[in-house]
């Protein structure tokens, strides 16, 4: 892999992790009008790598909320920390469930399906749309929020729905504060990306015949760089709402892709 290839692939991972503007979407519409060996399919081992960086940047950035709920695990107590660590892992079954029993099924979603993934993006537009009108609340993520935030992270598998854009618009439509909302969105995904890597790695298909040393450190540098800036600008944008600039670009794109679909 050339070192530029490693640095660009690092920097969309790290962007699109966090940004809500779908990173399974876009590369599905990257394969379709640019033919698929214009993307590259990187190795096993690269994506793990950079999956890795992005979830290092989301302890970073909220390394002192971790700090506390490890804290108050460690009391054994039914504490808010205690309380908090149970909805993430309640929030994650829907997309483990769906993620095991429907993986081949899932897997056929991606094959230049470019007319739903305009559709997706389009539907991304109205939850991140809604969302930027909700009112702030002080309201805190209950367990039946999780649940239901954790479907639509569930749901969020489809190639156009923006997984970050998806659950914390869902939390906000609940009712619950913004910024709470952007939190556990962000927190959530930590434990399944580590699950997710753990997979990967016990699953015997990662090759390290050929893998280059310093192209996998850019990589994952910039993956790491790039997703502290996008986690700590979408809590920002998110607070602040304004997430509409995200629904304008997702409405523009989806609709540029639907046209193309039906008319290519």
């Amino acid at each position: 892999m050339e070192i530029i290839d490693a640095v660009i692939l690092g920097v969309v991972q790290g962007l699109t992790e966090f940004l809500p503007v779908s990173s399974s979407g876009h590369l599905e519409l990257g394969k379709a009008i640019l033919g698929n060996q214009a993307v590259p399919e990187e190795s096993l081992l690269f994506t793990v790598v950079l999956h890795f960086a992005t979830a290092l940047s989301t302890i970073v950035v909220f390394r002192k909320d971790i700090f506390e709920i490890l804290k108050g695990i460690l009391k054994f107590e039914w504490n808010d920390d205690l309380k908090f660590l149970s909805k993430i892992a309640l929030s994650m079954t829907p997309a483990v469930i769906i993620g095991l029993l429907f993986e081949k099924q899932l897997e056929q979603l991606f094959g230049n399906n470019i007319l739903l993934v305009g559709y997706m993006l389009i539907v991304t537009a109205i939850l991140l749309l809604l969302a930027d009108k909700a009112k702030n609340t002080s309201k805190e993520v209950s367990f039946s929020n999780a649940f239901i935030i954790g479907i639509s992270q569930a749901i969020a598998i489809l190639p156009g729905i923006s997984r970050s854009g998806a659950t914390i618009s869902t939390s906000v439509l609940l009712g619950n504060d913004k910024t709470k909302a952007a939190r556990f969105s962000f927190l959530m995904v930590v434990p399944l990306i580590f699950g997710k890597i753990v997979k990967d790695i016990f699953s015997g298909d990662l090759s390290y015949n050929g893998t280059t040393f310093i192209p996998l450190c850019l990589g994952f540098a910039a993956a790491f760089v790039s997703g502290l800036f996008a986690c700590t600008w979408m809590i920002r944008l998110v607070k602040q709402s304004k997430l509409s600039y995200f629904a304008l670009y997702c409405t523009i794109v989806g609709i540029i892709a639907v046209i193309y679909a039906l008319f290519n």
